[in-house]
């Protein structure tokens, strides 16, 4: 029997897919092709939000295209310009409307046949399902600044959860709304969901090497990923200033000591008369200033932001947005 047409308009979404694009104009095509294809034999109600990030490639004319030939299944987001990745998906989170929401990247470097698994683990009751990467194909760089990565968030959240990076995760209904009500603009979506998470697990997936295109973070935005990263969720690098404070102030008076004992032995003239020394230890004491100033400078330049209550994104346009037909 089939549901009567009111019904199905007012139904909402069982899965809601977010993925965030921007110049990816030669995976789109096939990435749409492999998610429709887990989706559909998933035989439930899904929705697939891709969130245009400002591509200037043909990514934005492909999204509405393919939004328009699926209305209701495929949703665009048009932004009117690039503000990142996670700023991105609050994007596509604000117009989600399914019980479990998982992101996924664009490079298909996660396959997209994963999604189903990590939504039938959230089913069993986690509030966050992440993933992790086995057998990376990426580089060493990227490895290793991922691993350190984790370890911070591991320290700083208490959460032991081994792949942050991971952008191919499941998330509760509760815990996106939870996440829409945080107007911080310096966001990274794994930590701020694991502040509200209850229950968390996490499953190993594939990964590939990305068929086509280049990776969009280079070594400079992974450096500011980091500082957004450690200032937008913990104050470890104010106190950690305290503890670098007292070594430095240990270590000259050391210095001191030092010198004056090696002035009673050798006399006045001993390091050139400690000109040396004393260059030494005042460019010990400017680089910790230096380096303090500079952490303090990024605490001020999130609060500055967060003062001005900007919003995170503008949507230009909204494709394809229609309420959805089950799957019979």
């Amino acid at each position: 029997m089939k549901k009567d047409q009111s019904t199905i308009d007012n139904q909402q979404p069982k899965i809601s897919i977010v993925i965030p694009v921007f110049n990816e104009e030669k995976n789109l095509e096939e990435l749409l092709d492999r998610c429709l294809k887990t989706c559909l034999g998933m035989k439930r109600d899904f929705e697939i939000i891709l969130v245009d990030d400002g591509s200037s490639d043909d990514s934005r004319n492909m999204i509405q295209r393919v939004a328009s030939q699926n209305p209701g299944r495929v949703v665009g987001i048009l932004l009117n310009r690039n503000y990142g990745q996670h700023s991105a998906i609050m994007a596509g989170f604000a117009e989600t409307r399914g019980d479990i929401v998982v992101t996924l990247d664009a490079d298909l470097q996660n396959p997209p046949e994963e999604i189903e698994r990590l939504v039938n683990k959230a089913e069993e009751g986690f509030d966050v399902v992440g993933s992790v990467r086995m057998n990376r194909r990426d580089t060493f760089f990227r490895r290793a600044a991922s691993i350190m990565i984790n370890k911070i968030v591991q320290m700083s959240t208490g959460v032991k959860m081994h792949d942050y990076g991971c952008m191919l995760r499941a998330y509760h209904r509760r815990i996106v709304d939870a996440m829409l009500q945080c107007h911080e603009r310096s966001t990274f979506i794994p930590v701020l969901a694991n502040n509200f998470a209850g229950h968390t697990a996490e499953i190993d997936v594939h990964h590939a090497k990305r068929p086509a295109g280049d990776s969009k973070y280079g070594l400079w935005k992974l450096i500011n990923l980091q500082f957004d990263l450690l200032t937008s969720m913990t104050t470890f690098p104010l106190r950690l200033l305290n503890v670098l404070g007292v070594l430095i102030s240990a270590l000259g008076v050391g210095f001191g000591i030092f010198l004056f004992v090696m002035r009673l032995i050798y006399g006045p003239d001993w390091a050139a008369a400690g000109v040396f020394t004393l260059f030494a230890i005042l460019f010990i004491f400017i680089g910790a200033q230096f380096l303090g100033m500079g952490l303090l400078g990024e605490y001020i330049g999130r609060i500055y932001s967060d003062v001005r209550a900007r919003p995170r994104y503008f949507v230009e346009r909204v494709v394809g947005k229609s309420y959805l037909k089950s799957v019979e």
